[in-house]
């Protein structure tokens, strides 16, 4: 072990919404490693106090700060982490934050604690930072690297966020791994068998699914699914809310509305609901007590009936994505082996039972997996990880392989506003593809090229990730640039694209950047959104890319007319072309896609006979004076530019 530490061990390190874990391999088992006050879990609290000799306090002692000085603690970072001012208004009425001044729109969030101004991921970095220090005194040497979970449906910035958050704790975040799947690399050192799993992660702040397949050691997850904005933090503030109403409605408690929305009045609410939640879990009852700033106090009893009915809406909302997964994947609820429950909400009896629904387990005699501690499993798979990644083996993770996906799909903006998708969600990551387009316009030197994410058919319904040019490109007649895009997506899901002129060689990329001005509803909803909108976005597509192609065949037989080829034609033949061009132009703008296609149709029929004059004429010249073979390399044989009419043209 000694040898092993000083090359420099990799730790795998669930960073949670409500408390934080740092995990790894003791031989061929993954260990949780133990805070100062030997509790595993760190609850993910910082609170900053000048009587400390770091000036600050991460875990259950700054829990406790936020009882009696709550404007100098922070939790829950993590639901702050890539997100935007618009997006935590309505959280921010719970949470005793206070925001730094002259924040605009889409800048990086920053909360005042303490005296400081901090953005999310500088709060998070306190958190790995003790995370860090709990595993170097556990080691006896320095920790420098790690693997870290962030949930499925983390978005760009979000995960860009997380990865500072570790380079600013000072370690090098090996990879970004989703935490179902870590879970499911933990639940599989115990399950080596084939099957399909489903993987249900209800945590503090953020809800997952993952089906994955099994099989000989290879974890492929077919399909991922969830909510960014849902979790046991949601049962808290709906709890929360309703004692505050309680103690603003009870004229005997005398409390002014100032008093009952201080933080310490909140924190101590919060305390009390979270306690009375952790005890229904086992009870068929529990009280609220609740010390007032007035020396009075707020008590009521709740019981397990009521705390469901309660909480039915927000537990309900797990089924959707559950629902969505299955069907992605293709499967139907009893095709599923083996169901794994993550997540301290997963606890709930209300949870289980409607996973038990959802995935029809007690008519098959099945029950849910909770063989491993559901608040540790994620930094336990990590860890498994992490050994994988550090070189390091061992007969657990020998064999294993981990195939992760892709939630969303990506591509580009293609002439017309509709979109081209390069990588189709659920495809398995790291990934990698290609796409060939070319120009719209004679001259062309410069193209706009707008990266999106999302499933329906229109760039305006899509999320915008990126927009860079690609410059320089040598002026051609429309059709005849070959621009290569290629969309690689990393390990961590990040997102790297590049475009490519092949003729002239100018190039350009980009390393999708966090956008913080985006709300976590326009993820969460794209999937369902595309259903919803489906037959009307693809009527509104295939209208414009017949609009598209259209103006290709009025443009190509307007040059035509200047070509000698035009004069070889008889009057009759003239006439009927010009008969189809002015019914085409007429579909164009009555805009009906079956009137557009007819007249495509028409117009390319009329002018057939043209279209091989001018062919035999171009082949007559390029054979003037060539051999065949020469004839055959000045015609380019092999891999041919792409048609203008075989791929929308990049906007």
């Amino acid at each position: 072990m000694a040898e092993e530490t000083q090359a420099g061990r990799v730790v795998g390190i669930d960073l949670g919404t409500t408390n934080s874990l740092v995990a790894f391999m003791q031989g061929d088992s993954p260990v949780v490693i133990p805070g100062e006050d030997g509790d595993r879990l760190v609850p993910s609290v910082v609170a900053f106090n000048d009587q400390t000799a770091e000036g600050f306090l991460v875990g259950n002692a700054a829990r406790a700060t936020l009882l009696t000085d709550s404007s100098s603690a922070v939790y829950s970072a993590k639901r702050l982490m890539g997100r935007d001012l618009a997006d935590i208004e309505e959280e921010l009425k719970l949470f005793p934050f206070k925001l730094a001044e002259g924040l605009k729109p889409g800048e990086v969030l920053k909360l005042n604690v303490g005296g400081l101004s901090l953005t999310p991921p500088e709060i998070s970095a306190y958190v790995l930072l003790q995370l860090k220090k709990n595993a170097e005194r556990f080691f006896g040497a320095p920790v420098t690297k790690a693997v870290i979970t962030v949930p499925a449906y983390f978005n760009d910035a979000q995960r860009q966020a997380t990865k500072d958050a570790g380079r600013i704790a000072g370690l090098e975040v090996l990879r970004l791994v989703n935490e179902p799947t870590a879970a499911a690399l933990a639940y599989g050192l115990d399950k080596q068998k084939d099957g399909l799993i489903a993987v249900y992660d209800f945590g503090g702040g953020t809800f997952d699914v993952s089906i994955l397949k099994l099989h000989e050691g290879i974890f492929e997850v077919i399909a991922t699914n969830g909510d960014t904005h849902l979790g046991g933090d949601d049962i808290d503030n709906l709890l929360i809310a309703i004692a505050l109403d309680d103690i603003a409605g009870d004229a005997d408690l005398a409390l002014t509305p100032d008093t009952l929305h201080s933080g310490e009045t909140i924190q101590e609410i919060r305390k009390a609901v979270i306690e009375a939640k952790i005890r229904l879990s086992t009870e068929d009852s529990a009280r609220l007590n609740v010390s007032l700033p007035n020396g009075k106090s707020y008590t009521r009893e709740i019981t397990r009936a009521q705390f469901e009915q309660l909480t039915a809406q927000v537990i309900a909302r797990t089924a959707a994505p559950c629902k969505q997964a299955l069907k992605d994947s293709g499967l139907t609820p009893d095709q599923i082996d083996e169901v794994v429950l993550v997540g301290g909400s997963t606890r709930i009896p209300a949870v289980r039972a409607l996973v038990d629904d959802l995935f029809q387990l007690t008519p098959r005699g099945k029950k849910p997996h909770t063989d491993l501690n559901p608040d540790e499993v994620v930094a336990l798979g990590a860890a498994v990880q992490a050994q994988i990644l550090s070189g390091s083996s061992s007969a657990a993770t020998a064999d294993l392989l981990l195939l992760d996906v892709t939630p969303l799909s990506l591509g580009i903006e293609a002439l017309g506003g509709v979109v081209s998708k390069i990588i189709q969600r659920n495809s398995t990551i790291p990934a990698s593809a290609t796409e060939h387009y070319t120009t719209g316009v004679d001259g062309q030197t410069n193209v706009a090229i707008h990266v999106l994410q999302g499933e329906r058919e229109l760039a305006k319904d899509c999320r915008s990730l990126a927009r860079f040019d690609l410059k320089g490109i040598p002026p051609m007649m429309a059709g005849l640039p070959r621009i290569e895009v290629k969309f690689l997506i990393d390990a961590n899901g990040i997102l790297h694209v590049s475009a490519r002129e092949q003729r002239s060689g100018q190039q350009a990329e980009i390393e999708v950047k966090p956008t913080y001005g985006l709300t976590d509803e326009q993820v969460e909803d794209m999937i369902l959104a595309s259903f919803d909108n489906a037959e009307q976005d693809i009527e509104e597509r295939q209208v414009i890319e017949a609009k598209n192609e259209a103006e290709t065949i009025l443009t190509a037989v307007d040059k035509g007319r200047s070509h000698d080829a035009w004069q070889q034609l008889s009057s009759d033949e003239i006439a009927t072309i010009k008969i189809a061009v002015d019914e085409l132009k007429a579909s164009v703008l009555g805009g009906q896609y079956k009137t557009i296609r007819s007249g495509i149709e028409r117009l390319d029929k009329a002018t057939r006979r043209f279209a091989e004059l001018m062919m035999d004429s171009a082949v007559s010249g390029a054979m003037k004076g060539k051999t065949m073979t020469s004839a055959g390399e000045d015609m380019g044989e092999g891999p041919t530019a792409p048609h203008p009419f075989a791929k929308a043209d990049i906007k």
